[in-house]
């Protein structure tokens, strides 16, 4: 075949398609329970008493957003990004995997929220505040919780294991069981009422 008769050559390419970002939205009452959410932004949202009950919100991102009396039970949130602090109030969290989102610039913050055996194994979450919240059963193994607060929060059954928890504020936290043999406690705070959470191996009567 002569060279003339050669057709040229085109690389075809597919167009790019750019998820537009959600800005300033509030959603109420909305029921995305079972559904896949697209992989979009959400910034400055809130999200007040929706269904978020098995929904897959995988590598989606939010920003800033607000969450009101939720229900995310049985969440997948894998490689989920919270961003400057995402405020969860009054939701319930129970076993969502936390340890499986994004950890870059991974910043919330709980109040009133139940977030039975949660996890946040191996995760960095510096700073971050549990106010008035029920973690029964939640796992902070190998997590760095430096200068965090457990503020009025209830922390039975709480897993605590090769845990980073220097500076962390347990002065009003309840039912906690923490071994300073195998925690980095450094300059925690604790009150005398709570001296007994950290005895309790050695079963020592604290009056």
């Amino acid at each position: 075949m002569s060279r003339g008769n050669l057709l040229p050559i085109i690389n075809y390419q597919l167009p790019i398609i750019m998820s537009i970002p959600i800005i300033d939205k509030t959603f109420t009452n909305q029921d995305f329970s079972g559904q896949k959410l697209s992989s979009t932004e959400y910034d400055n949202c809130i999200f007040e008493q929706c269904n978020f009950m098995e929904t897959d919100m995988s590598v989606v991102t939010f920003l800033e957003c607000r969450f009101i009396g939720c229900n995310f039970t049985k969440v997948m949130i894998k490689q989920t990004a919270f961003r400057d602090e995402c405020f969860f109030e009054e939701c319930k969290l129970v076993g969502a995997n936390f340890a499986s989102c994004d950890d870059f610039m991974f910043s919330v913050k709980f109040k009133g929220c139940l977030l039975d055996y949660s996890s946040f194994y191996g995760f960095e979450i510096k700073n971050i505040q549990f106010d008035d919240c029920k973690l029964n059963g939640t796992d902070f193994t190998e997590a760095n919780l430096t200068g965090a607060s457990f503020l009025n929060s209830d922390l039975s059954n709480t897993i605590f294991v090769n845990t980073i928890a220097e500076k962390v504020d347990f002065t009003t936290a309840s039912n906690f069981d923490i071994d300073p043999a195998r925690n980095r406690l450094k300059k925690a705070k604790f009150s005398k009422q709570g001296l007994s959470g950290l005895l309790r191996k050695y079963d020592i009567i604290v009056q």
